[in-house]
């Protein structure tokens, strides 16, 4: 029996067991179409993304295209019987779409129609979600908008950031993939319309968004936190320098002399700081210039007095 050819269009470290998926298959990987390599850090090094590095591990045939609509004929040649993309990050030409004989297909980390868009990994941990989950779906020009093939629940914790959240829901969505496709090819599996007025969005994070405002409420603070550990973490600023949270946990003092983001407390392994309704303790964090590490190392050698009273802003 012939092998079903698959070309494979991801790029994030999420989309990497379902390459490792697919590859432990009887299926054939034609090609996988990646984002071109991108400056990452204070030295703009070009960095592979985790899906062309994967890639290499298992010598498959990489693609980068700048524009993918401008570029696409040449992967018609692949004659692919489907197509699979996972937070690849550019829209797919109507032509390509519509060339697999079986179609094209999507994982997608959300119930949909809840969080369309390329950040709904994060958004869900930000808004308080408990649960959210995968989604596989046929692809048609509109964004996230195609009809749902299957999809699985998967349990938010209190204590996941959306690095942990992201490495579960990646191990579902391989799995539900490869329950997925062999119902397409067989025709067991009965499309199902999205509900637009159910319809929410997920957009990539802005600069903006990442940004802590301290007249929020501490659970709000604490799931944005989470919500952008370990990307593209969360800041506010110390003195006029930057300063990224990476991890903090919640309390319920409350100080109703203080301002909102004033640093109210200093312990032994946090700095409390005073929220619209009580105080959030910075447990991990990276001052402009400085490196990345927990607030215990962070407060030696300096005069921990000095600190009460300033305004993080």
């Amino acid at each position: 029996m012939e092998k079903l050819k698959i070309l494979l269009m991801a790029t994030p470290q999420f989309s990497v067991p379902i390459l490792d998926a697919l590859m432990s298959s009887q299926y054939e990987i034609v090609g996988v179409i990646t984002q071109p390599d991108k400056p990452v850090g204070r030295k703009h090094i070009m960095t592979p993304s985790p899906i062309k590095v994967a890639s290499a591990n298992y010598n498959l045939p990489l693609y980068q295209p700048v524009s993918l609509k401008d570029e696409y004929e040449e992967f018609l040649k692949l004659n692919p019987d489907m197509i699979v993309t996972c937070a690849y990050g550019q829209m797919l030409p109507k032509k390509l779409l519509d060339y697999p004989r079986y179609g094209s297909i999507n994982v997608h980390a959300s119930l949909l129609p809840k969080y369309r868009g390329g950040a709904p990994i994060h958004q869900a941990i930000i808004d308080g979600c408990l649960k959210t989950g995968i989604t596989i779906m046929y692809m048609n020009e509109k964004m996230d908008g195609g009809d749902i093939l299957a999809q699985e629940e998967v349990l938010i914790s209190p204590l996941d950031t959306k690095g942990s959240l992201e490495e579960k829901m990646s191990h579902v969505g391989a799995q539900l993939l490869l329950k997925v496709i062999p119902q397409i090819i067989q025709g067991e599996i009965k499309p199902q319309k999205q509900d637009e007025t159910e319809k929410t969005m997920a957009y990539n994070i802005t600069r903006e968004q990442e940004k802590l405002d301290f007249h929020k409420t501490t659970l709000e603070l604490y799931n944005q936190i989470r919500g952008m550990n370990p990307d593209p973490i969360a800041y506010t600023t110390l003195d006029g320098k930057i300063l990224k949270v990476y991890r903090a946990r919640m309390s319920d003092h409350v100080y109703l002399e203080k301002e909102d983001g004033e640093i109210v407390a200093i312990y032994k392994d946090g700095i409390g700081v005073s929220t619209k309704d009580s105080e959030l303790i910075l447990e991990q964090i990276q001052l402009e210039g400085k490196k990345k590490c927990d607030v215990k190392e962070f407060l030696n050698g300096i005069d921990k007095k000095s600190l009460l009273g300033k305004k993080l802003k």
